[in-house]
């Protein structure tokens, strides 16, 4: 019992600290200063200095937003998607109706979520918002798969049937009813669809999709900076530190939240 409020102290610490250097390091950033030697340490930088003589600190306070904002707006615009689309194809009474939106997706999951944003990317050169679309595409249909598995389940119960021989609209069965019961399912799955796109987000950063080669990015840092990393490592470090952070924090929160809403044997509800 006790280890559950430290779990949740410790995700929260963790995600904490990525998601405020995002949100609130560019303001506090200020201009940057004169260049100095390449991956050198000390003359007032905290971090030392990157592979162009930057200061290591100052590109840490700019790099966060274009990851994890990226990330969370693409998780958010998924389900957004997902949501109804999986509730759709689950509660429809025409099978023809739920191929027609299930089966699409199939083809879809058969090519790799990278391959798709790198096939597009070579195409459209999309910026953040045009990475943002282009992640959240890419996870719809898993998310919509996990939404339609759960969705038919609860579907089959006697409660629904009731709620439609009452006459209860369709918004009042499946979002009242069906997407209230499997909200732990989608808390689940959420940690697990936000640490894919902070994946993927990185990843396609680190391969200079939807980011400017030069810009200040953590996962533009990690790629930029390797070659010096026995020299100057926190260029390297801190910034995979920040990424891997987010994502262990996330899932860490998600199962704290799911221990506490699971009721024991035997103990009272």
């Amino acid at each position: 019992m006790r280890q559950k409020p430290e779990r949740s102290l410790l995700a929260l610490v963790l995600i904490g600290l990525p998601v405020l250097l995002a949100l609130v390091g560019p303001l506090v950033a200020g201009p940057a200063g004169p260049r100095s030697v390449s991956f050198a340490s000390g003359d007032g930088h905290r971090l030392g200095t990157d592979f162009s003589g930057r200061d290591v600190w100052h590109q840490v306070l700019l790099g966060g937003r274009s990851v994890v904002l990226v990330a969370i707006a693409a998780t958010a615009l998924a389900y957004l998607v997902a949501v109804p689309l999986g509730l759709t194809a689950a509660l429809t009474r025409r099978t023809w109706l739920e191929e027609a939106l299930m089966r699409p997706l199939d083809v879809v999951i058969a090519v790799p979520s990278l391959l798709l944003v790198l096939l597009v990317a070579a195409t459209l050169s999309p910026g953040p918002a045009g990475l943002t679309v282009l992640v959240g595409f890419a996870a719809v249909p898993d998310a919509a798969r996990v939404v339609h598995a759960a969705a038919v389940e609860i579907s089959s119960r006697p409660a629904v049937e009731a709620l439609r021989m009452q006459g209860e609209s369709w918004w009042r069965t499946a979002i009242g009813y069906v997407a209230r019961s499997m909200r732990r399912t989608l808390a689940a799955d959420a940690g697990i669809r936000l640490t894919g796109a902070l994946y993927l987000v990185a990843t396609a950063a680190f391969l200079g999709v939807g980011i400017q080669p030069d810009a200040a990015d953590w996962a533009v840092m990690v790629d930029r900076n390797r070659t010096g990393l026995f020299l100057q490592p926190w260029a390297v470090v801190v910034p995979a530190l920040l990424i891997a952070a987010l994502s262990m924090g996330t899932n860490l929160l998600f199962d704290a939240a799911l221990q506490r809403a699971t009721p024991r044997k035997g103990a009272p509800r």
